[in-house]
């Protein structure tokens, strides 16, 4: 038998798949997170996933695994310090930064500036200089490069970040920078923005490149100490790391390149919800990560979620591709509260946290939150994941009737559901990001709801937002590490062109995509995946001439057949403009860049089909329960989800319970089981 292991690490739970690609059997394992060293956790998760499903270490043939590490060294500002070369006249390049003013009206006066990751002490600049066309204005002191190197070594830099003025056209002055810095600089490593964002504009892969550089050191750290722990433990396969983008690259390339795995984790829940989508027949669709902290949502067309030029952390922002996924501050630890000032009540973005957590959780959490809202409500059982955490409701009461006293409400049951009535609102304006401000209606999808929280919170997003079926998988609290278990491989090459499409021809543009196409084929045939398994896509960013910025547009790799590449090209521009912006402009077309993604085949991963039901749901019933929805107190039907059968149809009101997670079927709703084991939620009459 062959097994698979897909490993998701978050900030309370690392969460374990185990699957047999044979049968499709698929055991999960649930461990507290180790945010000293998150290798700990996953190694006692993997060690527990495979003790329970009775095999050896040795018998786990790939590790495929979502991590936060690059993430949480930007987040938390504990990243190496970096020094960084410039072409002399550029050495505040990150200072200057790009204009930007946020939010509305003077948001800039109380907007704090965001830190460079290199300081300015740190920032060497050295005498050379390439012109656009890739020719040498000024050849590479090599000396002064010598002397500007010392100094960072003298300054006790970690790593190293080289970023000269258009070496996107040629990088020889970076790798022989590169050469001597392994000479001045021995063990730090180095990071070159022609590897790292071979692109123009000088800001953005200089910033991006001084990213790669800072979480360079913690990665390589974990990634060395993973592979170690796996290796002692008898597990002979390969690591391999999930990217932004939602593909799987080696562990070395994630040491080579981290800045491409900050959105890792979110990357692995909407490969894993496209998975289940598919089974359910369902090819567009909306995702909803919900957690403790914060809900991650992304919307999919044709099961290819929309992959974005901009991975955004906090408050940076870096060219690196990643699926689009947009982030709202809240989750099932924000934290409610009533401003003296307006006495308007107000959710998040606040967070309890993992420790000490929402107020029912007893760890000595008093704020109430929005778990503690579903717990006075009812919707919550007495215990989650898996019994490992007990809920106090009478602390959950008292810390919600804090907001009821505070507004002048009757009950702590009107208080929690104006907490939740609130916190899907928030949520809501998130999965507008993603597709009404991107022209997209909500309707037109499925919503897939997946995480700790997010199955509470489905059915009402649903109807807020009028997408449906609500599906909610199998094992939801899991499905990041699912999607972590059924990605594939994949690399990306880049380049800048920055021709009109009046001084380009068919053959040129084809040949410009098939060398890209070639050099990331090359690094995965490097990995172990044969030419021959690789599929290759391309985009390229357009925009009209004399416009500043461009917009990335999908190549039909049939287009590159025959003649007339060109045109469907502009016309697909055309088309997307026009969404986009509701006009177009009668002037020549721009190639910016090009890129070509080269991916591997998905894994076969056999799903697992539910024994088919007579649509009746009683031999899952567990009991009933009060449960407050809409102002007035109903009963609803509580189910224990591992007896529920294909074709059962749970009507609301109702509450589905599992080892990780807990889904609320509303009044006038119903959830059929599919036999896939995803529950389809849709309103009753539908």
């Amino acid at each position: 038998m062959s097994y698979r292991l897909g490993v998701d690490v978050g900030g309370t739970f690392t969460d374990v798949l185990l699957v047999d690609e044979d049968s499709g059997a698929t055991w999960r394992a649930k461990t507290a997170s180790t945010p000293a060293d998150q290798a700990v956790g996953v190694l006692n998760g993997i060690g527990k996933v495979c003790a329970d499903a009775g095999i050896s270490l040795g018998e786990v043939a790939q590790v495929l695994h979502g991590t936060t590490v690059a993430t949480n060294a930007i987040l938390e500002g504990k990243g190496a310090r970096v020094g960084l070369v410039t072409t002399r006249g550029f050495r505040q390049v990150l200072q200057i930064a790009r204009s930007f003013v946020p939010g509305g009206l003077a948001g800039w006066i109380i907007w704090p500036k965001p830190e460079p990751l290199a300081d300015l002490e740190d920032t060497v600049e050295v005498g050379e200089r390439i012109a656009s066309d890739g020719s040498v204005v000024r050849p590479l002191d090599e000396a002064d490069v010598r002397a500007r190197l010392q100094h960072l070594a003298g300054r006790g830099v970690q790593a190293l970040a080289v970023s000269l003025v258009n070496s996107f056209a040629d990088a020889t002055h970076e790798r022989r920078i590169r050469e001597i810095a392994g000479e001045v600089l021995p063990g730090v490593p180095v990071s070159l923005s022609s590897d790292v964002l071979p692109e123009l504009r000088e800001y953005e892969r200089t910033l991006t490149t001084v990213a790669n550089g800072y979480v360079q050191p913690q990665v390589d750290k974990y990634v060395r100490h993973l592979s170690d722990g796996l290796r002692e433990g008898g597990v002979a396969c390969e690591l391999s790391i999930l990217r932004s983008d939602g593909g799987l690259q080696s562990a070395e390339a994630a040491v080579a390149a981290p800045v491409t795995m900050l959105l890792s984790g979110p990357a692995g829940g909407v490969t894993g919800a496209v998975w289940v989508a598919e089974q359910c027949g369902h090819r567009d669709l909306i995702t909803f990560d919900m957690g403790g902290t914060s809900t991650d949502v992304a919307l999919v067309r044709d099961l290819s979620p929309r992959i974005g030029r901009e991975t955004k952390v906090g408050d940076l922002s870096v060219r690196a591709s990643s699926v689009d996924v947009r982030t709202v501050g809240a989750g099932g630890g924000s934290i409610a509260h009533v401003p003296e000032l307006t006495r308007a009540l107000r959710v998040g973005p606040q967070s309890a946290g993992a420790d000490p957590g929402p107020a029912a959780y007893g760890k000595g959490g008093v704020e109430p939150t929005v778990t503690d809202a579903n717990v006075v409500l009812g919707y919550l059982p007495s215990a989650l994941a898996g019994g490992e955490i007990t809920l106090d409701v009478e602390a959950a009461r008292a810390a919600v009737g804090k907001v009821a006293e505070a507004m002048g409400l009757d009950s702590p049951e009107a208080a929690a559901a104006g907490i939740v009535d609130i916190v899907n609102e928030n949520m809501l304006g998130g999965l507008r990001l993603v597709s009404v401000q991107q022209g997209f209606d909500p309707r037109d999808f499925a919503l897939v709801a997946f995480g700790g929280a997010g199955p509470l919170h489905a059915n009402a997003l649903g109807k807020l937002t009028g997408a449906w079926p609500v599906i909610i998988p199998p094992g939801p609290g899991l499905l990041c590490a699912l999607g972590d278990a059924t990605t594939s491989r994949r690399d990306e090459s880049a380049r800048t062109v920055l021709r009109r499409f009046g001084q380009l021809t068919d053959g040129e543009l084809r040949q410009i995509l098939r060398e890209l196409a070639d050099e990331a084929g090359e690094r995965l045939a490097a990995q172990g995946l044969a030419r021959a398994d690789q599929r290759v896509g391309f985009q390229v960013d357009v925009r009209y001439h004399g416009q500043g910025f461009e917009i990335p547009v999908e190549v039909d790799p049939a287009w590159l057949d025959g003649d007339g590449a060109l045109a469907e090209l502009g016309k697909a521009f055309d088309a997307e403009h026009d969404r986009l912006f509701s006009f177009l402009l009668d002037v020549d077309h721009e190639l910016v860049n090009a890129r070509a993604t080269v991916t591997g085949p998905r894994p076969d991963v056999a799903p697992v089909w539910l024994e088919e039901g007579d649509g009746d749901p009683k031999g899952a019933l567990v009991t009933e329960a009060p449960v407050h929805v809409g102002g007035g107190q109903v009963t609803a039907s509580v189910y224990d989800r591992a007896r529920l059968r294909a074709g059962d149809v749970v009507r609301g009101p109702a509450i589905v319970t599992e080892m990780d997670s807990t889904t609320l079927v509303l009044p006038g709703h119903a959830a059929e089981v599919h036999a896939s084991g995803s529950l389809l939620i849709t309103p009753s009459e539908g």
